[in-house]
């Protein structure tokens, strides 16, 4: 398996399109995450059922969030996508989050040619409003079965917002 960080980069972000490798399929209760230093996916532990994951989650290459990790994605599609695979997205916006008192965002996006919808979805208002409180109660409680009280959706940004988070994830990697 090729190595993510080695083979892409984040994107042409500045214009609102980012890489974005899918880790975690929608509707998925695996914990599936990109382990940099072996370089391969990793089971990382399987969620209760009710937990399971209502958006693709995945990650955007050469990247560095606060926590340490690759900058998050939540990746909105009509289907789920597979473990593995990448595509260019287009970015409508970000999910302020925090995690065990580390700061955590998951930027929103799309895929960046998407003729099935005709390419609607061209910001956050533009999604399904249900989806949007659906990502607030999953993030908000995923973790409560275990570790209650430890997450907390702070708000929900714009584009211009999301780029800014992209650009300084960019910057930590570069300095790192």
């Amino acid at each position: 398996m090729a190595d993510f960080n080695k083979i892409l980069d984040a994107g042409n972000y500045k214009d609102g399109e980012i890489n974005v490798v899918v880790e975690i399929p929608a509707g998925s209760n695996q914990k599936i995450e990109w382990d940099r230093e072996v370089g391969a996916f990793k089971l990382d532990r399987v969620e209760p059922k009710v937990m399971a994951k209502p958006i693709n989650y995945g990650f955007i290459p050469q990247t560095l969030d606060e926590d340490g990790d690759e900058l998050d994605v939540l990746l909105y599609t009509d289907e789920p996508l597979t473990t593995g695979i990448f595509t260019e997205a287009r970015v409508l916006g970000v999910m302020e989050f925090v995690d065990s008192g580390e700061v955590d965002d998951k930027i929103i996006a799309v895929p960046a040619d998407d003729r099935n919808n005709g390419d609607k979805y061209q910001t956050l208002e533009d999604l399904p409003k249900q989806l949007i409180k659906q990502l607030e109660f999953h993030f908000s409680h995923y973790k409560d079965l275990k570790k209650p009280g430890t997450t907390e959706v702070k708000a929900f940004e714009g584009k211009e917002k999301a780029i800014e988070i992209v650009e300084k994830a960019i910057e930590r990697w570069n300095t790192n």
